[in-house]
């Protein structure tokens, strides 16, 4: 019967060489959202499922032994009858599904265990998919990557190579296979749609697999305290996952964000990356990355939830990517505006797998891929790519967050402290600064007063410009200064003659070249 298959899958193809994704609900349990809507619109179309609206496919559901038959004899379109009896001690002639289980142990797709059992109503692992789908459709192909929990003594080793080698599947994002999971009846359903049509294969060419672990910020906005479990009741929103942090801000007294001063050190944005320096209950000491500060070599320390970090592995290096060039931007679960995932922060950086019109389609550090309108970012090859800026360009980006909530600590889109500002202004334009005032005040290139151009940075100290440095703006050209003052206030432009900070001048650094 296998000689059947190639004819038969060319016809497939020819029926299914571009599979449109109808309005209509599939099953209860299939939103228009649900990622692999479109491959079971094709099994249905071949008449692999059957179609209710009514009830629910299961989806989250693990697949049986004889469910998974019964889909594979309908795709491989396999006579039931007259099959040999298959000698199995838990299948008799009259029980259900005995015509399809004699089928594919007689195509030797599947057999029975040590015991001679078939075990129809047992969970298919993913250890068994890979074997059986590599028998039923005659897969070939082999790989020297192996997922981190698959052993090379394992027994489905070299199937589960080969369904990786031919673009069904590319397991789960922490580089795992989870070979002795339980699959589930949407993801059986969606290899099986990937076998028989290439077009719903995961060829994404940027994608190589890489088991260096790394560890990310999976929320849009994570919070670095100075010390573990010392929030308020009024911080929740910011220490949840997913956190809400335009709440956080909006919930809070003026006097509560000044409680914050000296309690909460910075922030780091969806998919940054960070070091695990300690952890502690339900708490880690991380330090981010790309955030310079002699607190610590390895980056800006401080204490954020457990919940708010995530094990990765840099599979999307090779790929372009997307920075997000607006204050807030959507990230959506398909590529329009109905089911929106979440708000995401300037400045936050996405792998990019591929462009559908006026959307990117991009990886996530753990949920999977989304989507963000291309308006609201930079495409870019790679974070090195980015254009060398001009005076006007910085200032622009500026003016961007004019009426913007100060935030002690704030680095992101959602509120931002003073040096938090001019730091996230720069990063948008490839330079990297000092993530502190009092820091960025010793670096960069000193300049006179008289002789500051649009970009410069201005600090201001105590004991009238001699004492330690406070604050830092931006001279944006005309005497104006652009800046995020304080709790009391949002990003505003100001004359630099304005007190008290004409008083309190201390110094001038140019960090454009």
């Amino acid at each position: 019967m296998k000689k059947l298959l190639l004819p038969l899958l060319a016809i497939f193809f020819t029926f299914a060489s571009f599979v449109p994704v109808s309005a209509a609900p599939l099953f209860q349990d299939v939103p228009d959202h649900y990622a692999s809507k479109a491959e079971l619109e094709f099994l249905a179309g071949l008449g692999i499922i059957e179609l209710n609206p009514s009830k629910a496919f299961g989806v989250n559901q693990a697949i049986t032994r004889l469910e998974a038959s019964e889909m594979l004899v309908r795709a491989l379109q396999l006579d039931t009858a007259d099959r040999p009896d298959p000698s199995m001690k838990d299948v008799q002639s009259g029980d259900r599904g005995y015509a399809v289980i004699a089928t594919v142990v007689d195509e030797r797709i599947m057999a029975g265990n040590m015991e001679g059992e078939f075990r129809p109503n047992d969970k298919l692992t993913r250890a068994q998919m890979a074997a059986i789908l590599v028998k039923a459709f005659d897969l070939k192909g082999t790989t020297a990557y192996t997922f981190r929990d698959v052993d090379p003594t394992h027994w489905a080793a070299d199937s589960i190579k080969t369904l990786f080698v031919n673009q069904v599947t590319t397991g789960y994002p922490d580089n795992t296979y989870k070979p002795g999971a339980s699959i589930t009846r949407g993801h059986f359903a969606t290899f099986l749609a990937r076998i028989l049509n290439p077009a719903f294969k995961q060829t994404i060419s940027c994608y190589k697999p890489d088991n260096t672990k790394t560890y990310t910020v999976n929320v849009a906005v994570t919070t670095l305290w100075k010390e573990p479990n010392k929030t308020r009741a009024v911080d929740k929103s910011s220490i949840a996952a997913p956190v809400d942090v335009t709440k956080w801000t909006k919930t809070m007294s003026i006097p509560q964000k000044q409680w914050l001063v000296g309690k909460i050190e910075t922030q780091a944005l969806y998919g940054q990356e960070v070091a695990i320096l300690k952890s502690s209950g339900d708490w880690y000491q991380v330090a981010v990355k790309d955030q310079y500060s002699p607190k610590n070599k390895t980056g800006y320390p401080g204490w954020v939830p457990k919940s708010h970090i995530t094990e990765m592995y840099p599979n999307y290096k090779d790929c372009q990517i997307a920075m997000v060039s607006v204050p807030k931007a959507g990230l959506y679960e398909t590529a329009g505006t109905s089911k929106k995932f979440m708000d995401i922060s300037f400045n936050t950086i996405l792998p990019v797998l591929k462009e559908e019109g006026a959307w990117l389609q991009v990886q996530t550090p753990a949920n999977g891929v989304k989507f963000i309108r291309k308006q609201d970012a930079k495409l870019l090859k790679n974070a090195t790519a980015i254009a060398k800026p001009t005076q006007k360009d910085i200032v622009n980006t500026a003016k961007l967050f004019t009426g913007l909530p100060y935030l002690w600590a704030g680095t992101s889109g959602f509120g931002l402290d003073c040096s938090g500002f001019t730091y996230t202004v720069y990063r948008q334009h490839g330079i990297s600064i000092p993530r502190d005032s009092s820091v960025q005040a010793t670096n960069g290139t000193a300049v006179a007063k008289n002789k500051m151009q649009p970009g410069d940075l201005m600090f201001f100290s105590h004991n009238k410009g001699k004492g330690q440095v406070h604050h830092v703006s931006m001279y944006i050209g005309n005497g104006q200064m652009i800046h995020s003052p304080n709790p009391k206030k949002s990003v505003e432009i100001i004359s630099i003659n304005t007190e008290p900070y004409k008083s309190e001048f201390s110094g001038a650094r140019r960090y454009l070249k």
